[in-house]
C-alpha cells in the first residue's frame, strides 16, 4: 500500500515559513497493533525534495485542467518549497493519489462521484492530504454539485466561510482582501477536520486563468490575486 504521508519527510524548511513535518501515519494491521505505512516513490521520477501537485480525474472522465499550475514557480521563488514545475494528472479513486500532498479539483457543469471515489476523497483528507477545488468560470452547476459532494463525504464537518485573519491568508503573502474580476469575490470556504482545513473551496474561481492556455473565466468573477493566494494554500497545505 502506498504511503498517505509519504511527501510530508521531503518539504524544506521555507525561509518564509516555519515547516513542520507531521508525524509519520500509521495503520492498525490484522492483529490490532500499530504500524507505520510504507514510504512510496516519487511519480514522474522526480527527485525525493520535489513537492508534487495533482490535478484530479473525477467522475470517471471529467479533468481538472482549466487550473494554472503557475503558482508552483512563484512559490519556489518566494519560498524554499521546491516544486515541480507542472501538475500530475492522477484519478480520484487510484492509490497513486497518496503520493501527492495537495490535489486540484476544477470544472464546469454538473457531476456526480460514484461510490468509490467519495471513500477515496474522504481518506485521502482524512489522513493529512488537502484538496483545493475551485469553480471553473463561477460555474452554479459545478457549484451545486460539488457542495452536494462536500455534504456526502464530509457530513459532520460542513463548508465554512473563512474570514481574512485565518493563517491560510498570510502564511506567505498576507491577502488583505479578495479581489473579482466584476465584483467583490463570495468568501473562500473550507472543511476543517481536527482543526485543520483538508478542502478549500472558491466559488468564484481561483484557477488563474490568465496563466493558462486554452482556458478563460468566460464571464465569471475569477479571483485575479488567485496566484498569491495558492501559493498561500500550497504553504499551509504542506506546514498543518
Amino acid at each position: 500500500m502506498k504511503s498517505e504521508l509519504s511527501w510530508l519527510g521531503i518539504v524544506a524548511i521555507s525561509a518564509a515559513i516555519a515547516m513542520v513535518p507531521n508525524a509519520m501515519a500509521v495503520e492498525n494491521d490484522a492483529a490490532g497493533t500499530i504500524a507505520p505505512v510504507p514510504d512510496s516513490a516519487q511519480s514522474g521520477g522526480e527527485g525525493e525534495s520535489i513537492v508534487q501537485v495533482a490535478n484530479l480525474v473525477y467522475a470517471g472522465v471529467k479533468s481538472s485542467k482549466c487550473f494554472s499550475d503557475h503558482f508552483l514557480v512563484r512559490a519556489e521563488q518566494e519560498t524554499s518549497i521546491s516544486t515541480s514545475r507542472r501538475f500530475h494528472a492522477v484519478k480520484l479513486a487510484s492509490e497513486d493519489l497518496y503520493d501527492f500532498p495537495m490535489v486540484i479539483m476544477t470544472g464546469e457543469g454538473t457531476f456526480e462521484l460514484p461510490e468509490s471515489e467519495r471513500q477515496s476523497l474522504r481518506r485521502y483528507v482524512e489522513r493529512g492530504g488537502f484538496l483545493l477545488a475551485s469553480a471553473g468560470c463561477s460555474s452554479e452547476e459545478w457549484n451545486k454539485a460539488f457542495r452536494a459532494e462536500m455534504e456526502a463525504i464530509f457530513p459532520d464537518h460542513p463548508l465554512t466561510a473563512l474570514d481574512m485573519e485565518h493563517p491560510i491568508f498570510h502564511t506567505v503573502n498576507d491577502i488583505e482582501t479578495l479581489k473579482g474580476w466584476h465584483a467583490d469575490p463570495r468568501p473562500i470556504e473550507g472543511v476543517s477536520i481536527g482543526g485543520r482545513i483538508g478542502v478549500i473551496f472558491s466559488n468564484d474561481g481561483l484557477n488563474d486563468t490568465k496563466h493558462t492556455q486554452g482556458c478563460c473565466c468566460c464571464g465569471g468573477n475569477e479571483i485575479t490575486n488567485a496566484e498569491e493566494i495558492n501559493v498561500n494554500i500550497l504553504a499551509y497545505a504542506l506546514t498543518y
